[in-house]
């Protein structure tokens, strides 16, 4: 009797296709990725990027971590045994974005309180001349009053009689202190009466030192108990993290501004792949390698999409600018104006809100977010590197604002 050969190359195959199949389902594997030619093989911009099966690939849902629970305050503040005294004024202004604001407005309530004088709330300007705002614009006020009730006066104006050739120009270093205070700024406000606080920053980090000593609970109160977003920009935010949030109730914030990594040089800082800032494709791999699926819905500081983020895109689809999320009857007011300061407050709050925060640039935006999860119970900061690998542990990228517990935070919360 002979043999069919069309019959044994289609056993052949046959045999072979369940052999693939069962493999297949040993690995769990799964392309989670939806491209064009190979899923194996991604070209970004004309490079390959090499995805590998038990590496890149993935179905699982994430190394996403659960909440803690929400932190306390643990300063204490005795009650004055009479009215709050008044010498004089103090005036200054909220510059450079959210971030500067918490650091700023921390600063002139210490020197307003350890001089005994009125404090005079703040006007906000923007990076360009001309560009000003009032407090109440962005914050509310009452909320700001009440929470320094016990520390210091508020009033909205400087009064008419106080000339502005009155008031000297004070500055201060951050996490200025009452010593620096007694010693540096005391004399000129006995002298002048009235002062103007600027704020400058001999470093970003906010990192405790025992150098410090113990913190004072007004830089604790002022720094996380003063600022609060007024009810509609408050609002706003809220409903553009609900937005991000629709898809799988997660979702992670990057702060990463194309303008600002085109002005760095992102250079490796000697450690292992550590460098100093990171781009689009090397965020989107890292996230990768961590677990994060392409289903990840992802929010971007960056203020406008730009081409260079497709890359991102390409991996994880879901990824969003404040424009594609944001309601359209509120663009005209918050995204269409030249000053970018509102811009800048939902950015910090929405990095704050996050699930997960990735800095794809240092400095005091990571810092004073990284301060505000801290208290919100929400440790999930991964800080990015190159991993050499085909997978790494989120657990490995930890901020070590958190896993050493050595943020300005800790000293504040308990």
């Amino acid at each position: 009797m002979g043999v069919d050969l069309r019959q044994v190359v289609a056993g052949i195959l046959t045999i072979t296709m369940f052999v693939m199949l069962g493999q297949m389902l040993h690995r769990d594997y799964f392309d989670a990725v939806q491209v064009q030619g190979d899923a194996h093989d991604i070209v970004f911009h004309g490079s390959k990027v090499s995805l590998e099966e038990d590496g890149l690939v993935r179905t699982s849902e994430g190394p996403w971590m659960e909440n803690s629970h929400q932190l306390k305050p643990c300063w204490s503040l005795s009650q004055p045994d009479e009215e709050v005294s008044s010498k004089g004024y103090v005036t200054f202004s909220l510059t450079n974005g959210p971030e500067y604001h918490i650091s700023q407005i921390t600063d002139a309530v210490m020197v307003a309180k350890h001089l005994g004088a009125t404090l005079v709330l703040p006007d906000i300007r923007g990076s360009k001349p001309g560009d000003e705002m009032n407090f109440e614009d962005i914050y509310d006020v009452d909320k700001l009053v009440k929470s320094l009730e016990s520390v210091v006066n508020v009033v909205k104006k400087l009064p008419s009689h106080v000339s502005l050739r009155d008031i000297a120009i004070v500055k201060v270093p951050s996490r200025v202190a009452e010593d620096y205070i007694k010693e540096h700024i005391d004399p000129i406000f006995k002298s002048k009466g009235n002062i103007r606080v600027t704020t400058y920053f001999p470093s970003v980090n906010l990192r405790k030192s025992s150098l410090d000593g113990e913190t004072d609970p007004v830089s604790c109160l002022a720094m996380f108990g003063s600022l609060e977003l007024k009810p509609g920009v408050s609002d706003l935010v809220e409903s553009m993290i609900q937005r991000l949030k629709k898809s799988d109730g997660r979702f992670i914030a990057i702060d990463l501004r194309v303008e600002i990594l085109e002005k760095k040089n992102c250079r490796e800082t000697g450690g292992m792949g550590s460098k100093t800032c990171y781009n689009a494709q090397e965020i989107a791999l890292f996230l990768r390698k961590l677990g994060f699926g392409s289903d990840t819905t992802i929010y971007l500081t960056q203020p406008r999409w730009e081409s260079s983020l497709n890359i991102l895109k390409d991996i994880f689809p879901k990824t969003f600018t404040k424009e594609a999320i944001m309601p359209a009857e509120k663009k005209g007011k918050y995204l269409e104006l030249e000053n970018s300061e509102y811009e800048n407050v939902i950015d910090f709050y929405i990095s704050s809100r996050s699930d997960v925060f990735v800095p794809a640039i240092p400095g005091l935006f990571y810092a004073n977010t990284v301060g505000k999860r801290i208290a919100l119970g929400k440790p999930q900061v991964l800080v990015p590197a190159e991993i050499s690998g085909s997978s790494g542990l989120s657990t490995d990228y930890i901020s070590p604002y958190i896993s050493k517990k050595n943020h300005l935070a800790y000293s504040c919360f308990c």
